[in-house]
């Protein structure tokens, strides 16, 4: 059993507790005065920065010839080869691009080196000759979703770990790093409103090709102009644009329609395949996808040092399209006794990304159908939660029936018996219903509530062509289009579509209602008491 400690005991050990205290307050100190002591800019090139904290090497010369032609450097021969190869020009620039893009497959690098040139770009020069008393300047690093701002932001904290790069950072932020030259490298997602407000000292947009484009709430244009005003002020600012390719459309295509193999550009625009990039990658593994997909697999890997756009992605329905059948301010309609609604839900057991979606609509006695009601409740949720407030609008309507897609199986059943409505999968899938939506929306036989969201997702929405031939219809990588299944069900519910089995009589309130096969049918205009 241990002792109790004397009175002499005790004030040594205190004493000792004291002076380790004092220790631990000068070496906080200190630690202070070294952040607020100045620390020179890096005075090394961009290639000789790669080289010193272990960017370089023969996997990555195609890397080092490409950021060459973008400052503007000579190239020997060797190197024009491969410059010609990837950019389509004759002859290499000789002063420093305006603005770059680098179209390349998969794993090819893109965000590591782009992430070391900020790094390097905001250690390089003391920002405060161009910046006003307290202002910091940004420099955005743009991603397409969460998962790719996370992945950006591992590379960048990654190497400001390096001892090269450590003595220049002054504090770790939990989406950007703030460097002592006045720089933060920010990582975000893609908004045009938060890319606006800031000086830039450089900008990059990585796999803009996934942006979302026109029509939607943030379209890939609109980032791009938010940013370019934001880098006039800066000498040397430029736009990155990295991504693989997709559809034939957006702002990384227009960059390579416009200057991609034109000498006289100031805009570099770079197109390799991965092996070109990163020869180590498993080039089997590449095979086997050409194999299982070619158009596919030379979007997204290439070959013969180049990749290439889809050909097989386009768009369904433009942006005027949609926005002629949009009834500018409409946000709902309220029920009116005497109207047959329908119904069309895509349900979501609200752990996922994917929302519960409803819409209501009707056709007036001219056969336009006319969208009443849109419901969308985003995840996370309560399944249970969910259906009740969903049921409680379909009641609101008098609608005790409802048309929804396939998924769950029988759970979306059980859920809406619960609460009093019945749940009818539809016998059209999803690119059916788009496909049969499509000509109602072109020729304008359909009002469409002035809905953010569903004019974003409406104009989302991409064809694609299978190897059989066959059309397929849904949204974009990164994207959603719950409201816009829900509303197209709606849509064609009303039209009325293949005429097939029977009308529903809602003995409650003598209102007809379709179900999901009915033909075309005008409600009459007077009920009597049995409702006929």
């Amino acid at each position: 059993m241990r002792r109790a400690w004397t009175r002499r005991q005790q004030r040594a050990h205190l004493k000792r507790i004291g002076k380790l205290g004092n220790k631990t307050i000068v070496a906080k100190f200190r630690a202070k005065k070294a952040a607020k002591a100045p620390v020179p800019p890096y005075a090394g090139t961009f290639l000789t920065f790669l080289d010193q904290v272990g960017r370089s090497g023969p996997t990555r010369q195609a890397w080092w010839i490409f950021w060459k032609a973008v400052d503007g450097l000579p190239l020997d021969p060797g190197e024009l080869e491969t410059f010609r190869l990837h950019t389509g020009r004759s002859t290499p620039p000789t002063t420093p691009a305006r603005e770059c893009w680098v179209i390349a497959g998969r794993r090819a690098g893109k965000s590591e080196n782009v992430t070391a040139r900020e790094v390097w770009r905001a250690i390089s020069t003391d920002w405060s000759a161009v910046l006003s008393v307290g202002e910091r300047g940004i420099i955005p690093l743009v991603a397409a979703d969460k998962e790719q701002a996370r992945n950006t932001l591992q590379y960048l904290k990654g190497l400001t770990k390096h001892p090269l790069v450590a003595p220049h950072v002054l504090r770790q932020l939990k989406d950007s790093v703030e460097f002592r030259t006045g720089a933060t490298v920010k990582v975000m997602t893609a908004s045009w409103r938060t890319t606006r407000g800031f000086t830039m000292l450089d900008a990059v947009l990585e796999e803009c090709a996934f942006y979302s484009v026109e029509g939607s709430a943030n379209p890939d244009e609109e980032i791009l102009a938010a940013i370019r005003p934001a880098l006039l002020t800066v000498p040397g600012a430029r736009v990155h644009g990295i991504s693989t390719p997709y559809s034939r459309r957006g702002i990384l295509f227009s960059a390579w329609e416009k200057h991609w193999g034109k000498d006289e550009s100031d805009v570099l625009v770079w197109v390799a395949d991965t092996a070109s990039m990163n020869p180590s990658v498993n080039q089997a593994e590449i095979q086997r996808a050409f194999e299982d997909d070619p158009a596919v697999a030379m979007a997204e890997y290439g070959r013969d040092g180049l990749v290439s756009f889809r050909s097989d992605v386009e768009a369904l329905l433009s942006r005027e399209a949609v926005q002629a059948v949009v009834v500018p301010g409409r946000l709902e309609l309220p029920r009116v006794a005497g109207i047959a609604y329908v119904a069309f839900a895509d349900p979501s057991g609200g752990s996922g990304s994917d929302s519960f979606a409803l819409a209501i609509a009707h056709r007036d006695r001219d056969g336009v159908a006319i969208l009443d009601c849109v419901r969308e409740i985003k995840p996370r949720f309560s399944p249970d939660a969910a259906t009740r407030e969903m049921a409680d609008t379909l009641k609101s309507y008098g609608v005790t029936k409802v048309v929804g897609d396939h998924w769950g199986g029988e759970w979306p059943r059980e859920k809406f018996r619960q609460f009093g409505v019945t749940y009818e999968p539809s016998e059209r899938v999803k690119s059916a219903v788009y496909t049969e939506v499509l000509p109602i929306i072109n020729s304008g036989r359909c009002e469409l509530l002035d809905l953010p969201r569903l004019k974003a997702q409406l104009v989302g929405l991409e064809r694609r062509v299978a190897r059989s031939g066959k059309d397929s219809i849904d949204h974009g990588p990164g994207s959603h289009d719950d409201v816009a299944n829900a509303v197209g069900g709606a849509l064609v519910l009303v039209a009325g579509g293949q005429a097939r089995g029977k009308r529903v009589l809602l003995a409650a309130d003598g209102i007809i209602l379709f179900d999901s096969w009915a033909a075309p049918y005008q409600p009459p205009e007077e009920f009597d008491e049995d409702g006929n």
